[in-house]
């Protein structure tokens, strides 16, 4: 595996300790399984026990107050999420808030959000969100908050990211 001195985010739907051996310290697990209706506070407390014996940083996607509850060291804000309920929330100087973005709109509204980091997305899956390398540099360059790269990174094209200047990723299949 490569090494990476910044941070890798690896997004999973279900806790799976084989996939989570695997990583190293610089990798961020975040947690997003929106197909559950009912949120299952023990499950997460679990994700959260396992990553901290494995001193693995821990987030929570879409629920911010219940990371903060929790003592979950982040939260992610996806793209549809559009809620500034968060904003008088109180928490830790040392819990993140990051978000994803596709395009300047939703960019904006991640910086009106006030996360530290987005996620622009997608620079190598071709899908309804696709950028490609041009676009996402114009994009990226529209903000001045850190840019995390999203969308098919894999074994193949990690190499890729340092053309953008850029080490910092978020995937599911390259953690897998």
């Amino acid at each position: 595996m490569h090494y990476y001195k910044n941070n890798k985010y690896y997004f999973i739907n279900k806790f799976d300790t084989n996939n989570i051996d695997k990583q190293d310290k610089s990798t961020i697990i975040i947690y997003r399984n929106y197909s559950e209706k009912k949120i299952d506070k023990l499950y997460i407390l679990k994700i959260k026990n396992y990553c901290k014996k494995k001193k693995i940083k821990f987030y929570l996607a879409n629920n911010i107050k219940l990371a903060i509850n929790l003592k979950l060291d982040g939260a992610y804000i996806p793209s549809f999420n559009k809620d500034f309920n968060h904003l008088s929330f109180s928490y830790k100087k040392s819990f993140k808030i990051i978000g994803s973005a596709h395009n300047f709109k939703e960019i904006r509204n991640k910086e009106i959000q006030k996360v530290e980091k987005i996620f622009l997305s997608s620079l190598f899956k071709k899908n309804k969100n696709y950028l490609g390398i041009n676009k996402f540099k114009l994009l990226s360059k529209l903000t001045m908050k850190k840019v995390v790269i999203l969308g098919g990174i894999s074994k193949k094209n990690v190499n890729k990211l340092k053309l953008l200047g850029n080490l910092e990723f978020a995937g599911i299949s390259y953690f897998e």
